[in-house]
């Protein structure tokens, strides 16, 4: 058996592809133009394409959206949609408002009070969860759970139903009345929005029912000929009498209902169907406007005029004049109760904060709906009607206002017009300063819309001094946080240097000596975030004042994000090569480290951090001082010792700083052994084996380059132990990649190339000690294992070779084919490995279960061997019994099947079996 000759050069040369120097680079700007497909023009298409540039012919896009916006909305869709809005407002209502456990009530409720239902005040209910014990004291007041109020007027909504299913509209009437009643009472106001949402579904289903029956009135007659068919837009003309006098029939028994919280209701439930008695029924608006003023409860009174909003939303045309009536009343309802003296009712401080609190969402709501769709015209003249000026030229004057009303009007308002009054309003702001609304989030607030749109330099330096001077008054953090949050992009965007060191002061003063909590944590997450957003330079951010001091108080999950957000950016821009930075950056990741949760370290939150670390330890670079960056690497493997990731970064980042230290000058050679040493100490400390397998590879190729043959050799020997030790369920029971294993032991055959021979051990020790390996593992499959024999065949033809393929990049280090130049025994021992492993090969085919892959490993075996070994006696009865037994596996029409084939008639023109392999 004699290995084959190779002339590994001349084989590169027959086998590479010709070249011809290219006139352009392929992907160099200027190529050749594209072949233009011409297109014919039948018919003119009118389509303005985004993608081509700009023509005479081009559609202007802001008159496609002047036209969509004058397009609008039918009057059904117009109504469908409010009523999807206004699902939505009263779920949410219900939601921000939890209500009590208990919900006192009076004994004349007696829609509500039923058998069992009720409970007399006893000593053993928890009065503690009332919203006011003291009502308790009152003789004939009872208690009912929330639950069972809710559930009632559940089974009330569904009473009247059956009741005027049953024609009995005098009993669904009255019940709907009683209903409207309970909306007098406001004795526990964190129920009153739940009760208002309950009750005004019972109204509106009776405003629904009574506008079908009359509308079926005026398009049948009684005994069901159709008279007329309504259109949307139909006159109180078009409605025959009959139908008339029902409906003035159903508000006269409106009109006798002694209470006026409830007359109102259901006046507005049947607003709608003014129309078939007038024109004009916002003239009917107007006056339940006024006769709103004379409900007391300010409560009771704001609900009430969202209701009114809301059933006015259903009328075909209506002006904005009903909502700024109910804007103005609810704010001198406002003012009043903030002007009042605490003694005045007995109410605390607390009561009125909840009162104004539950009242906001009545406020909220028609302020959206005032400013909706409104012009800039129609914007001035709005102004001017809530007292915000005496013309639309004198807008936001000092004039009385109430900042809840001021935060939702500013929320309101266009981006143009703050931006233009951006001044007034500040002062506006500034003058508004009662217990309704923080005064902070109005600053806020007016810091967020000047964002929306660039202004006037000029203007912006005076509204963000201004800011700065009030906040300096702050003595809150919370507050101040809030403020400035808003304001940071402004100063960003516009390069107000000063302004922001003057910021970062203020927080500095007011953060570094106290506990900061969760909300303030959440505000200064923000600003961070916005200064890391906006600086592209590590150095720059680290230079602001105060920044370092502002990072070491926060903690937690805004501390974690505010660490990733750095080391993002550090490890974007290219290697760090500055000291002071790598030290920052350093204590940053172990304040990033001690945030992981160490159980869970496979989710994939956990995992960004893990990444952004490994990432931050790669990118450092000390440059000629490669002690300080040993001294680092040693530094991060006592810190981040439980991030896995981190560990093999460690070992490449330390191996590479091995070869560039051997780069650079003989002296370093006690530097380079204790980088290899370190690898060697930090391997075993990773869980899976397969990793360690190939760092121990990577590491002993770097010794070998280095010239430190001995270092090499040991750990090619941890690699062989640690393939010894190697289960398919590997580190945290994760099944390994066998492919992977397999790639790494042929990683190791072609390292060998380049391992000089250990002349105490003979060359093939290590060759000898994979084959036995591979007959020892149990996991090792059979076709895994015909690879790894081949693998072992390549390598001792290739040692044979009188030169090698390649080389160590190290003139000091002699390859084998120095080494045993013309030694009979090296030669020897090379085919008596294979020779053996050729047997193996053989028996390990016939071993494999499937028939498919027996085939294909006996096909790989095959060329392995022709392209190792010479023509002879030994080596014909091998290939042909291997040929046959991939005849009996394959289809003849295999491709691999015939380019063996043809590979084998050039290689071992003797070969017996070759003529007959192309017939089955």
């Amino acid at each position: 058996m004699e290995f084959r000759h190779r002339n590994y050069r001349a084989e590169e040369e027959a086998h590479a592809l010709p070249r011809s120097r290219a006139v352009t680079h392929p992907l160099s700007s200027q190529s050749s133009p594209l072949h233009k497909v011409d297109v014919v023009d039948d018919e003119k298409i009118d389509f303005y394409d985004p993608l081509r540039g700009p023509s005479a012919d081009a559609i202007d896009v802001e008159d496609l959206q002047n036209d969509a916006s004058t397009t609008g909305l039918s009057s059904a869709d117009a109504i469908q949609v409010q009523a999807k809005e206004w699902t939505s407002f009263k779920r949410l209502l219900m939601q921000r408002f939890s209500s009590s456990k208990m919900v006192s009530i009076a004994t004349t409720s007696d829609v509500i009070v039923k058998s069992g239902k009720a409970y007399q005040k006893s000593s053993s209910m928890h009065l503690q969860e009332l919203d006011d014990p003291q009502k308790f004291a009152e003789e004939g007041v009872k208690v009912i759970t929330w639950q069972e109020y809710v559930s009632r007027l559940h089974e009330l909504k569904d009473e009247i139903s059956r009741a005027w299913r049953a024609e009995d509209r005098v009993t669904s009437l009255k019940l709907s009345i009683k209903v409207a009643r309970l909306l007098m009472d406001t004795s526990v106001l964190q129920f009153y929005p739940t009760l208002f949402v309950l009750a005004t579904d019972v109204m509106d289903m009776l405003g629904d029912m009574v506008w079908e029956r009359i509308k079926r009135k005026a398009e049948f007659a009684e005994d069901g000929t159709p008279i007329c068919s309504l259109s949307e837009s139909f006159e109180a003309s078009d409605i025959c009498f009959d139908a008339k006098e029902t409906c003035n029939n159903w508000f006269c028994k409106i009109g006798s209902i002694r209470e006026l919280l409830p007359r109102i209701y259901l006046e507005l439930a049947m607003l709608s169907c003014c129309r078939f008695l007038h024109d004009q029924p916002i003239n009917n608006l107007n006056r339940l406007v006024m006769m709103t003023r004379g409900v007391a409860d300010p409560l009771a009174s704001s609900y009430c005029r969202l209701y009114m909003v809301h059933c006015a939303q259903k009328l075909p045309t209506c002006d904005r004049g009903y909502l700024i009536s109910c804007i103005n009343d609810i704010k001198i309802l406002l003012m009043r109760m903030i002007s009042e003296k605490e003694a005045t009712h007995g109410n605390s401080s607390a009561n009125k904060r909840l009162l104004v609190s539950l009242m906001e969402p009545t406020i909220e709501y028609i302020m959206k709906c005032i400013f909706k769709d409104a012009s800039q015209r129609q914007v001035g003249d709005i102004l001017v009607k809530l007292g915000l000026g005496r013309n639309e030229s004198e807008l936001f004057g000092k004039f009385p206002f109430v900042s809840i009303i001021l935060h939702h009007l500013l929320k309101e308002l266009p981006t143009e017009v703050v931006s233009s009054n951006a001044t007034e309003i500040l002062h506006l702001i500034e003058s508004c300063n009662d217990y309704s609304f923080d005064q902070c989030l109005n600053y806020r607030l007016l810091g967020f819309r000047l964002g929306e749109r660039g202004s006037q330099m000029d203007m912006i330096n005076a509204i963000i001094d201004k800011v700065i001077q009030v906040v300096a008054q702050f003595n809150c953090l919370d507050e101040y946080l809030k403020v400035v949050d808003a304001y940071v992009d402004i100063v960003l965007q516009n390069q107000m240097d000063n302004y922001l060191d003057a910021i970062l002061e203020g927080v500095s003063k007011r953060a570094c000596n106290k506990e900061i909590d969760e909300s303030e944590l959440g505000s200064l997450q923000s600003i961070f975030s916005k200064l890391l957003a906006h600086f592209n330079n590590l150095e720059d951010i680290f230079a602001l004042n105060h920044f370092v001091e502002i990072l070491d108080v926060m903690y937690g999950s805004s501390r974690n994000i505010i660490n990733m957000h750095i080391l993002n950016i550090a490890t974007r821009n290219g290697y760090i090569h500055d000291p002071a930075t790598i030290q920052l950056l350093l204590e940053i990741s172990q304040s990033l480290h001690d945030g992981i949760d160490l159980f869970n370290m496979k989710d994939n939150d956990n995992q960004q951090p893990a990444r952004l670390i490994s990432r931050f330890v790669q990118m450092v670079d000390y440059g000629i001082e490669m002690e300080h960056h040993l001294t680092f690497l040693v530094e991060c493997r006592g810190a981040f010792s439980n991030i896995e990731e981190l560990k093999e970064t460690l070992v490449h980042s330390c191996n590479c700083l091995a070869i560039k230290a051997m780069k650079e000058a003989k002296k370093h050679i006690s530097f380079v052994k204790s980088c290899i040493a370190f690898s060697e100490v930090t391997i075993p400390s990773i869980s899976a084996c397969h990793k360690q397998l190939n760092l121990y590879l990577e590491t002993a190729e770097v010794a070998l380059v280095c010239g430190l043959v001995s270092h090499s050799d040991g750990l090619i020997d941890s690699a062989l132990r640690c393939l010894q030790t190697l289960d398919l369920m590997d580190g945290f029971q994760i099944l390994i990649d066998v492919d992977g294993i397999l790639s790494l032991i042929r990683k190791l055959c072609s390292l060998l190339v380049m391992v000089p021979g250990n002349p105490e051990q003979g060359a093939t020790f290590i060759p000898k000690s994979i084959l036995s390996l591979v007959s020892s593992q149990s996991w090792i499959t059979p076709k895994m294992r015909a690879r790894i024999l081949c693998a072992i065949i390549s390598l001792s033809a290739t040692l044979s070779q009188n030169k090698l393929p390649y080389h160590v990049d190290n003139i000091e280090i002699l390859g084998n084919d120095l080494l045993f130049f013309g030694d009979s025994t090296y030669l020897q021992d090379l085919v008596s490995l294979s020779e053996f492993v050729l047997k193996e090969l053989c028996n390990v085919i016939q071993q494999e279960p499937s028939q498919a892959a027996r085939g294909s490993m006996a096909l790989e075996a095959c060329n392995c061997i022709a392209s190792s070994f010479k023509v002879s006696p030994e080596i014909s009865p091998i290939c042909s019994k291997l040929m046959e037994t991939a005849q009996l596996c394959l289809s003849s029409n295999n491709k691999y099947l015939q380019s063996t084939m043809k590979l084998l008639g050039e290689r071992l023109p003797s070969f017996p079996a070759a003529p007959s392999i192309i017939i089955r």
